[in-house]
């Protein structure tokens, strides 16, 4: 396919894309000097998002590398476990690798999605379903942007129905300081994409 019969993605569709993609850099890894400097460095507006991403923006300015690694660590990592389980299964069932991660695999499988060979944690972790729905958006994957009924679809079986209580949860962990301003971005975020999904008919 050349480069003109490429489908065009619509500029919100692709800012959409770059903020699950942002998210899940963030929450794959701790941020390092140059992550942090692009997260100082981004802009609001006076939406709830836009004032959501200013004060991210503030934190990140006063967050050092270190800082932030460790911050990262207390909250998923830990000794034996980090103050939050990041999890598809955990949310829903209360278990880790239960039939949300059988089902997550089973659509991975149908859209393209493979695991990267790398990563050993399971698939149903926030970090990668904000990657897996980026990809969706702009057609990272096998075949062309997903359709707004299959990224639908998608989001209200894998991240809808957890990825809120998960971002709360993260506003609000004794551990979090620049993630707690990330927290605030993804629930704000994950809220206008429910609400958007809603208005689309099934």
């Amino acid at each position: 396919m050349s480069v003109a019969d490429a489908p065009t993605i619509s500029e919100e569709d692709r800012l959409r894309a770059d903020l699950y993609n942002y998210l899940g850099l963030m929450l794959a890894g701790p941020p390092d000097e140059m992550l942090l400097g692009q997260t100082a460095g981004l802009e609001g507006d006076d939406t709830t998002l836009g004032r959501a991403i200013a004060q991210l923006a503030s934190v990140a300015k006063v967050t050092k590398p270190k800082a932030a690694t460790r911050e990262f660590n207390a909250l998923f990592i830990g000794l034996g476990r980090g103050e939050l389980l990041p999890f598809a299964s955990y949310y829903l069932t209360g278990f880790l690798n239960e039939k949300p991660l059988a089902a997550l695999r089973g659509d991975m499988n149908a859209s393209g999605i493979a695991r990267a060979p790398n990563v050993f944690e399971p698939e149903d972790n926030i970090a990668s379903l904000m990657e897996m729905m980026g990809g969706l958006i702009v057609g990272r994957f096998a075949g062309p942007p997903a359709p707004l009924q299959n990224q639908k679809a998608f989001f209200n079986k894998h991240v809808g129905s957890w990825s809120g209580h998960f971002f709360a949860d993260l506003e609000a962990a004794k551990n979090s300081v620049l993630y707690a301003s990330v927290g605030t971005v993804g629930r704000v975020f994950m809220d206008i994409e429910r609400e958007a999904f809603r208005m689309i008919a099934d």
